[in-house]
């Protein structure tokens, strides 16, 4: 039987949560998601990257390009405080812009962004078309979406299975909610039935590793 989705706290938002997160090794994670960012053509103009956590991924995308700049937002205050040092420590702090707000009901005018972006935010949030829909709306004509996340694995040996590949050097809290993310996570079926209820081909969301899922797409540009 396939694993049921079981929902994680949506904020991370203990300084213990931020600490271990912002600790943990997600230098190659990182490093692949913006080269796969870039492979998808020049990034330019203005960037939202949603659910930032402590701002490793902005903070990598700006040792890449100079031509963005970005807005980073986060629901957890912990995670944006350490996203603060990282971002002073790294001196971008004139490209990284920090905003504490929610996901869920962005308050940015529609069409404003040329990229949207996000490294693991889905599997937070209870209902994800909440997340999905703000993402579509703020992205501008001819803008594009690039979203990455965790996939639910099939069965409790494989949740284990990557746990010991993935976070067996971390300590048994950052191993733990490793395994609470996974079982968190959408299935790929899952994801693509959401992005097809926006409007989008669902085949624009694959497997891209053992353990994730990417959506990237084009916003179809405006008749004008």
């Amino acid at each position: 039987m396939a694993l049921e989705r079981v929902l994680e706290p949506e904020v991370m938002d203990t300084v213990e949560e931020a600490q271990d997160y912002d600790s943990m090794d997600h230098s190659l994670v990182n490093e692949i998601f913006v080269q796969d960012l870039l492979a998808t053509g020049p990034i330019e103009g203005e960037v939202l990257d949603v659910g930032t956590g402590t701002a490793q991924i902005p903070i990598e995308l700006c040792k890449h390009t100079e031509d963005c700049r970005i807005s980073a937002v986060d629901l957890s205050i912990n995670m944006l405080e350490l996203a603060r040092y990282n971002i002073e420590v790294n001196s971008v702090i004139q490209r990284v812009y920090l905003q504490h707000m929610d996901a869920k009901e962005l308050p940015y005018d529609s069409e404003i962004f040329d990229v949207v972006m996000s490294n693991s935010i889905i599997h937070h949030i209870p209902n994800p078309m909440d997340c999905l829909e703000e993402a579509v709306r703020v992205c501008s004509s001819g803008g594009l979406i690039f979203f990455r996340d965790l996939m639910r694995p099939e069965n409790d040996d494989q949740v284990r299975r990557l746990v010991y590949l993935h976070a067996g050097g971390e300590n048994e809290h950052q191993q733990q909610m490793f395994e609470d993310s996974l079982r968190a996570a959408l299935s790929l079926e899952e994801i693509q039935a959401l992005v097809a209820e926006l409007g989008c081909d669902p085949m624009t969301v694959e497997a891209t590793s053992d353990r994730h899922w990417t959506w990237a797409v084009r916003m179809v540009e405006n008749d004008e």
